[in-house]
Order: structure tokens, then sequence, then C-alpha cells
């Protein structure tokens, strides 16, 4: 667009390196909000981990009852919690009490396998449950958000937001919370079970787990540093990717692919250094806690086997804690990785909620208006500018003088006290060097910004009165740069409008010059689109684009630069199309090319944010102002007499140097 410009001029936003909280209960609060439509599945799944903890438990428990009560002549030595009741039902033969316990040890290991087969499918589940509905508010959210947003944050981080933040939500409901919980839970019941049935072992076990809490916060601390960093690195990433394959056409024309390459190269290897550091991590942390947990087994062997030597301790005892040992130190290393899930995903939660919070600076009123439908566009006193003004420039901006507006420090203006009527049905084009302010004046028409000064009226009403829906709905807008969508031809002339049948996308498209080429595709109008129209030529391209608003049948018909991205030829036809696209209806044409605009009814002249001149062509012409030397810049080479010619037919001595 002509002020691409002025808009990329303006300092970014950086976003935030959000470090996160392990966990954060008004984040989670606000997060189970999403789980409230499934919230029978979540609390069937948590009851299912509780039942799989225990049941992980009982293994161990009855090998140390078949090996005291069957195996050993230390039946009742030092009996725990529940002996008696389980003795009480099970046979005194050997054999067939060992085969009670093994039927009892296989039906501990099918309610296990139950239990986590209930709990992960229905988590798996609802966790996708929440995916989909939390990507579709986000999508939601960003299509009413205002277009200045988007200027101010890039693609690559946003789509971050839709794909690997969501992602880390949904590992911590399916690997996280849940097997915290069963981490937690199988803890404390093998805490309890060792405690009742050898305290002094049990203590013997725990000795070790200070050292295994050090390294645990070491570990923690570590990761979730460089975690950080992979995640910023991944966003960097994606936002680099986008960039530069949607501009891959500029990259190979100027010879830009090793610089390209380079730079990936750099961002690729930030990635690649955090996530070393997290392997790196994790590399010592692993076998720091087996070699910890091994120390435990050793010290109970080793105190153990004196018991079992000296009669105070059994061999189902000792088999147990070894068993139990060896369960129990799993659980911590599983906690402190599923703590990084956990901060991930609270990292995670506050980008999006933070997303979600961002308010949309335009927005329809509370009660709306309606206006006189007549199509008339008004500009009163309008002051623009694409930068977020402070508290106290808000209070100079709207208690100054034009004077002091003008030279205000810090604030670069766009648009400077611009003031103009396009009448209903009328044609007004608007010219301009590039950054003039034109294609912010059509910006302004249909509220994408809002007016920092002054005001905008459609129908003879502020279109801060207007509800956005309805307003947008009166125009159609051609941009320089034709934007198709993935699908077919018909549905990107229709996107989506019911209304638009077949007979009037055939008519629109025949106006337009462009049903000729689409009847001779294989599909015809249903031929498929490639992502941005890749399989066709800009001015194709272009042509359907007028197809497409022509046929949503505006009252208001907007033309950014429409023909600059087509040949000569087929701008002929379109100044063919054009006569029968404006008829009925206000128009408004921005262009470069003086001829597009020639036979409009009122030209508008652009310069430094200001509207210098007004008036038809011929009037223009005779003024000898900017548009004279617009139009003699254009033409004085190309065609020697024509300036020559326009000045004599139109102002009197203008052609002599007057």
């Amino acid at each position: 667009m002509a002020d691409d410009a002025n808009k990329t001029a303006k300092p970014k936003k950086a976003e935030d390196e959000i470090t996160g909280k392990a966990y954060d209960a008004r984040l989670m609060r606000r997060l189970a909000g999403y789980l409230g439509p499934y919230r029978v599945q979540a609390t069937v799944s948590v009851v299912a981990v509780i039942l799989k903890a225990a049941s992980d438990v009982v293994g161990p428990y009855l090998v140390k009852v078949g090996l005291d009560r069957y195996l050993t002549a230390h039946a009742t030595l030092n009996s725990t919690i529940g002996t008696n009741w389980l003795g009480r039902r099970l046979s005194a033969d050997p054999f067939t009490g060992l085969g009670q316990l093994a039927g009892l040890y296989l039906g501990a290991l099918l309610l296990a396998y139950g239990f986590e087969f209930t709990q992960t499918y229905l988590m798996q589940w609802t966790g996708q449950k929440v995916m989909f509905d939390l990507r579709r508010e986000i999508f939601r959210h960003m299509q009413r958000m205002h277009i200045g947003f988007f200027d101010n944050h890039a693609v690559g981080k946003l789509v971050t937001r839709l794909t690997s933040d969501v992602d880390a939500i949904n590992e911590m409901f399916t690997a996280g919370v849940l097997s915290m919980i069963d981490d937690v839970f199988a803890l404390s019941v093998m805490v309890v079970v060792m405690l009742a049935m050898n305290w002094k072992l049990a203590l013997l076990t725990f000795a070790v787990l200070p050292g295994i809490v050090w390294a645990t916060q070491l570990f923690r601390k570590t990761v979730r540093e460089s975690y950080r960093r992979v995640r910023g690195a991944i966003a960097r990433i994606n936002s680099f990717t986008q960039e530069h394959v949607s501009g891959m056409s500029v990259v190979q024309l100027f010879n830009r692919e090793e610089k390209a390459y380079t730079d990936f190269r750099a961002v690729n290897e930030q990635h690649m250094i955090a996530f070393k550091d997290t392997v790196f991590a994790y590399a010592l942390y692993y076998p720091a806690v087996e070699i910890l947990s091994s120390i435990a087994i050793a010290l109970i062997i080793w105190r153990g086997g004196f018991g079992v030597m000296s009669g105070l301790v059994t061999i189902g005892v000792l088999s147990a804690f070894i068993q139990y040992s060896q369960r129990f130190f799993r659980p911590i290393q599983d906690l402190s990785e599923k703590l990084n899930i956990l901060q991930a995903a609270m990292t995670a939660c506050e980008r999006i909620f933070k997303l979600l919070d961002t308010p949309s600076e335009i927005v329809s009123p509370a009660e709306t208006q309606v206006g006189d439908g007549s199509n008339r566009i008004e500009f009163r006193n309008v002051w623009f500018t694409y930068q977020t003004l402070t508290e106290e420039q808000k209070r100079i901006v709207a208690e100054a003088e034009p004077a002091e507006l003008a030279v205000m420090p810090d604030v670069e203006w766009i648009l400077k006290d611009v003031s103009f009527t396009v009448e209903p049905g009328q044609t007004v084009a608007i010219v301009g060097h590039t950054g003039a302010g034109k294609t912010t004046l059509t910006g302004l028409m249909m509220r994408f910004y809002e007016v920092t000064r002054g005001a905008v009226l459609l129908d003879g009403l502020d279109l801060r009165e207007h509800d956005l829906g309805a307003l947008r709905r009166h125009f159609a807008v051609v941009l320089q740069d034709p934007f198709l969508f993935t699908g077919t031809i018909a549905e990107n002339i229709r996107l989506g409008a019911a209304e638009i049948t077949d007979a009037r996308m055939v008519e629109a498209a025949r106006d337009v010059n462009v049903l000729e080429f689409v009847q001779g595709l294989a599909k015809g109008f249903e031929e498929p689109v490639l992502e941005r129209g890749a399989s066709m030529s800009t001015g194709q391209k272009q042509l359907i684009n007028f197809a497409r608003a022509l046929a949503y049948d505006p009252r208001i018909l907007i033309l950014d630069e429409a023909t600059s991205s087509v040949d000569t030829e087929t701008e002929q036809q379109i100044r063919l199309a054009l006569e029968r696209m404006v008829e009925g209806r206000t128009s408004v044409l921005i262009a470069h090319r003086l001829s597009t605009v020639q036979r409009a009814d009122v030209i508008l002249v652009m310069h430094k944010g200001q509207l210098r001149e007004f008036g038809s062509h011929q009037e223009l012409l005779g003024q000898r102002g900017i548009y004279w030397k617009l139009y003699q810049l254009q033409y004085k080479d190309q065609e020697p007499g024509a300036v020559g010619l326009a000045g004599a037919q139109l102002a009197p001595g203008l052609a002599a140097g007057d």
C-alpha cells in the first residue's frame, strides 16, 4: 500500500520474556474454566489415577506376604497392618495360598491397567476438547482485533500462541497434572506402608531424600531457564520462517539466500544451544537420582540383611523394601519433569490469556445508530498518527490549537487537519506522493483505525456510532496486492457470502473481463487456488479480486492502487469494467497513474499528510500546483504534447509557460 512506509516506521512492541511460575493459582482457576463442560470426564480420570496408584502399591506387599507366610519360617514375625485381615482369607496350604496371592497380584495388575487406560483415554480426549475450544477462542479473538494490533505483533508469534502454547497446555492436562496426582498419591501410600512395615528401614530409605531434593531444585532451576529460552527461540524461528517464506521471491531476486541462511542459522542456533543446556541438565540429573536411589537400596540390603540374620527383619519385608525403594524414587524424578511441564503450561497460559485479555481498540458502541443511507463520506478536521499516545499527549491533542498540534514534539502526524466531503454517487480520486496519507484515508473510512482528533462521518453519522459489521458491509476494497485464500475461485469470490448466487458471481466475472479466463480452466469456478493464488499471475489474481468486490454489490467501492499490478492491456479492460463498477455507487480511487483518475468527479491531492488541492482534472491542471507537477512528471517524457495540449485546451497560456 502507499502508506506502508508510514506504518512500518512505528516502533514495534517487544514481546515480554515471561518466565512463569511453576504454579499460578489465578491462571489455573481460569484454565479450569475450560474443563467445565468436561468435568465428568475429568473427575473420572482423577479417581482412576488415584485407584491406579493404589493398585501399583499392592504388588510388593503381596510378594512380602507370600515370602513371609509360605516360603520362610517367619510367617508371623514383624506382622504389618492388613496381614491378619489378609491372612484370614488366605489358605493355610502353601500351594493354594501362593495361587491366591498370584491371582491377587494379577488382579492388581489388571486393575492398574484398566485404571490407566481409563484416565489416559479420558484425559487425552478432554485435552483435545480443551485445545479445540482454546484455539477456537484465540482465533476468534484475533479476528476481532483492530488492524493496528497486527502492525505491532509478528505473525509468527501469534501463530505460536495457537500452536506451541496450546500444545503446552494440552501436555499439562494429558501428562502433567494427573501424573503428578499419581506420583504424589503413590509416594504417600508407599511412605505409610514402609513406615508401618519397618520404620527404621523406612527412615534409612528416606536418608538420601535431602540429596535428591537438592539435585531436583538445581535441575528445575537450570531447565526452567533453558526452557524459557527454547520457547522464545521457537517463536523467533516461526516468525523468521513465516516472513522469509512469504518474501521468498524478494530473497531470490536480490540473491539474499546466503544472508537469509546465515540469519536463520543464528536463530536456529539459539534454539539448539538452549536445548543442549536442557539435555545436559537431564543427563546430569537422572544419573544423579539413580546413584542416590542405588545408595538407598544398598543401605536397605546392608541394614536389612543384618536384620534378617539377627531375626529382626523378615525376608518378605526386605524384599518389599527393595521393590518399594526402586519405585519410590521414580515418582520423584517424574515430579521434577512434570513440574517443568506445569511451568511451561503456566507460561503458555500467561501468554495466551495476555493475548485474550488484550482488548480491541475499535469496537461497536453499546448503542449503535443508523445513518440516513446517503453514502455521503465526510472528514472533519481529521488528525491521525499511528503512534500510541500517552495520556498527557492525548490531553494536549484534545485541547491544543491546530498550529500547536502541527509542531507537537515526539508525534509523527500522518494526517494533519484534513477536511473534505465525498458526495453520494460521486467518484473521488486521491493522489499524492508515497507516504502522503492516501491509504490512511481509506483505512479511516472503514474504521480500521481510530482518528486521533476530528471525526469521519458516513451517512451523516460519526463512524464511532455505527455498528462495525454493518459499517464494513457498505464497503468493498480492491488492494494493490491481490490476496487469494486457499480454496477455489468461487470460494474466493464469495468468501462465504450465501447471498452471492452463481448467476451473480458469473455476472461479476463477466463485468471485470475475467470470465473467459475462468471458463478456460479445467474446473472453471471450482478450480483449486493454491496459497495466496501462487498458480496465477498477478493480473489474474487482481481481476478475481475485482470480481469479488463487484459480486458483493457494495454501496461504497475503494480501489487502492488496484491497477498498478496489471499490464496496460488488462488495465484498459479494467477501466471499462470500472465504469460499470462505479455506476450508481460512491467510489474512492487511489492511484499513482493519473490516467486512472482523470475521469473522477473530484481529485484530492495529498501532500505530507495535508489536503493541498482538490478539484477536477482540468481544474487542477489549471492551478499549476502539485497535481500539475505530478502530471508533468508522468507525461512530459512519454507524451511530449500531452501537457502542452492539455494546457492549451484547459488553461490558456499554461503551455506557453505562464
